[in-house]
């Protein structure tokens, strides 16, 4: 028997089991896929990622990105230099590297096995598999996006909106893309790699529309890529949406599948791994015996994420009704890349700046 099974190898699992055997517990991780799995994803990561880990990252980071261009339906573009570099990876690569580094200390990996149900029976969860049921003592879900885990739980399912996204070898550059208007209440992003460019699209607002992926190889075509419609994958994203419970009886659930990404920018990569540093605490906590340890990672995630995603979700619903008038008078704005920059990397907080940017878009 295990101290905690991990549902899901991706960043916030990784990031538990690291912690967990790191101070000598037992882990499990359970992966669906065949390991290495790519993920469909844009792939930039904020630097401020690292005081959560204690290891060097560099070996997993393709390229660091710091220019950035916008265009409004492919054109009135824009670029900016901006003082705060994001890391850009290829998620095979950085999820893999973040496993291993698990592994090094002592954490366990089974990729090819898929979770069919739980049980918790005698202050014991028995996690049924496609292979032989595995049992622990606590419980991390981090299966993602539309994963089965928050629902077995008995928790808030999370709400999804839709996503695609594209690798291409065909173009090459060192600027993040950013694209508004081409979808409606959503936008179009392209980040560099060392080998080409992965581009992602997402409906931010609710919206699914049906011709989501032509929308984004039409854009690859235009910038230069030789892709189909084909080359793109669907995936869907779970944006936070209000604080939520993520304990259950010695279960905690983590990232995409505690609807932990930005719902202004989409970023996810972080608070996933932010989150599964904190369920690491609370569960090692938890194992020696500290009875509110689990309701307090709840607390947390609640007080030092969602506070300021509360800021996060009243700029979103504000740039996405009136995208084209906060293109003009905030999007082109120099200072403006420079405070969301900072803010993605972690110097900034959304609250520092929302009311000044509410305040631009009072006019429209």
């Amino acid at each position: 028997m295990f101290d905690c099974i991990i549902v899901g190898a991706g960043p916030a699992g990784s990031t538990a089991a690291y912690h967990l055997a790191k101070h000598g517990r037992s882990v499990l991780v359970l992966e669906k896929a065949s390991w290495p799995r790519n993920k469909p994803c844009g792939g930039g990561v904020s630097p401020a990622i690292a005081q959560w880990l204690d290891f060097d990252l560099t070996p997993a980071i393709s390229m660091k990105a710091n220019k950035i261009s916008y265009t409004w339906k492919m054109a009135d573009a824009v670029q900016v230099q901006v003082d705060s570099p994001m890391w850009m990876v290829q998620r095979d690569v950085f999820d893999d590297f973040l496993i291993k580094q698990a592994q090094k200390v002592g954490a366990q990996l089974r990729d090819s096995t898929e979770v069919k149900g739980i049980e918790f029976k005698n202050s014991i969860w028995e996690v049924k598999t496609n292979s032989e049921p595995v049992c622990g003592r606590y419980l991390i879900a981090a299966d993602g996006a539309g994963g089965p885990m928050t629902k077995w739980l008995g928790l808030k399912e999370p709400k999804l909106c839709l996503s695609a996204s594209l690798e291409t070898r065909s173009i090459k550059g060192d600027s993040l893309n950013f694209d508004f208007g081409t979808i409606k209440k959503g936008f179009i992003w392209s980040f560099p790699k060392a080998d080409g460019y992965s581009l992602s699209i997402a409906a931010m607002r609710g919206d699914k529309p049906k011709d989501l992926k032509k929308i984004l190889a039409d854009y690859a075509t235009k910038c230069g890529a030789d892709v189909s419609v084909s080359n793109v994958r669907e995936h869907a994203l779970c944006l936070w949406d209000g604080d939520r419970q993520l304990h259950s009886q010695n279960a905690l659930i983590v990232g995409e599948a505690a609807s932990l990404v930005d719902p202004l920018t989409g970023e996810g990569i972080r608070p996933a791994i932010f989150s599964g540093f904190k369920a690491a605490g609370a569960i090692d906590r938890a194992l020696s015996g500290a009875g509110d340890a689990l309701e307090q990672y709840t607390q947390a995630i609640a007080e030092e994420w969602g506070t300021d995603m509360v800021w996060a979700s009243r700029l979103a619903r504000a740039f996405y009704q009136f995208t084209g008038s906060a293109y003009r008078v905030g999007v082109k704005s120099p200072s403006a890349t420079q405070l969301m920059s900072k803010i993605l990397c972690g110097e900034l907080r959304y609250a520092d700046i929302a009311n000044r940017a509410l305040k631009k878009l009072m006019p429209f």
